[in-house]
């Protein structure tokens, strides 16, 4: 029995890796930037069909469409930050949730006329079906690791970037006051579409990890966003090593939910949510 419950926070730890992953591109916009991007899930599935039209109709490896996406997506969040949700930027806040509310539902309907309803999904090779035993009923799945790794790896860099380099000084100064930043030569315009392109390298990072882990279909962009949403307020804003705590946490909170009864696999991981918002608003590692 105890195996059992080994296993379930084993991976309950590995699904926080995706959701992790899932949260790294609103951390950056919603917890660095203060800009609300309330279509970042359908971004990541927009990617994940990106990424299905490359390894079918190419017949390219997951891990080279991904590659390949990776500067597209850079370049198409730059363009998108600079030439249009830069109109918003700093205005209410509303507009801002409303224009990316219009990009949520454009994307979906697009996808949906595009690719049709039904779920799609992309084969991960070997790595799918390989699992590691570390002893008697506790094993878990090789891509499953992977995907933890690369969580790490990228709330890493990203920490890297924004607190060591350069570039992040800028984004931060532009984060905390736009006007002083400007007034001493930065440009904030183009600070922020930067910002906005590195948030969409790593929504195409998730996606090529998500579209291996599960199906995705063109409505499955509102549940990566409240996933991202809850992971990002657990973890506490503006903290990327916080958006890994909270990852794990809602991810344990699911596999012992599900351990329960399926039914109570999401439905945990939200109780779970509700409790540290109410007991901890600022999250649990918040960085302000």
């Amino acid at each position: 029995m105890l195996a059992v419950w080994i296993n379930e926070l084993l991976q309950g730890v590995l699904l926080g890796g995706l959701y992790t992953l899932f949260a790294m591109g609103l951390s950056l916009s919603a917890g660095v930037m203060r800009f609300v991007n309330i279509a970042h899930g359908d971004f990541i599935v927009l990617a994940c069909y990106a990424l299905l039209l490359l390894t079918t109709a190419l017949g390219l490896n997951p891990v080279i469409a991904t590659l390949i996406v990776l500067p597209i997506a850079f370049l198409f969040g730059f363009v998108l930050q600079r030439f249009l949700l830069q109109r918003v930027v700093g205005e209410n806040v509303l507009l801002v949730i409303l224009v990316t509310f219009a990009l949520s539902i454009i994307i979906e309907n697009g996808l949906l006329e595009g690719f049709g309803a039904d779920p799609e999904k992309i084969s991960g090779g070997w790595m799918e079906t390989a699992t590691v035993a570390l002893g008697d009923g506790i094993n878990f799945g090789v891509f499953q690791g992977i995907t933890f790794v690369a969580a790490v790896v990228l709330v890493a860099v990203l920490d890297l970037l924004l607190y060591r380099t350069g570039i992040g000084a800028k984004i931060r100064a532009v984060s905390d006051d736009v006007a002083a930043a400007d007034l001493i030569g930065l440009s904030s315009v183009r600070i922020y579409a930067i910002a906005m392109g590195i948030s969409f390298v790593t929504i195409a990072i998730a996606a090529g990890f998500v579209s291996i882990w599960t199906n995705f279909d063109p409505a499955a962009g509102p549940t990566r966003l409240l996933i991202a949403f809850e992971v990002i307020v657990l973890g506490g804003l503006g903290s990327l090593w916080g958006s890994l705590a909270g990852g794990i946490v809602l991810g344990i909170a699911q596999a012992i939910g599900g351990q329960f009864d399926i039914a109570w696999q999401i439905m945990a991981g939200h109780i779970v949510f509700l409790v540290v918002l109410a007991l901890r608003p600022q999250g649990l590692f918040p960085k302000y």
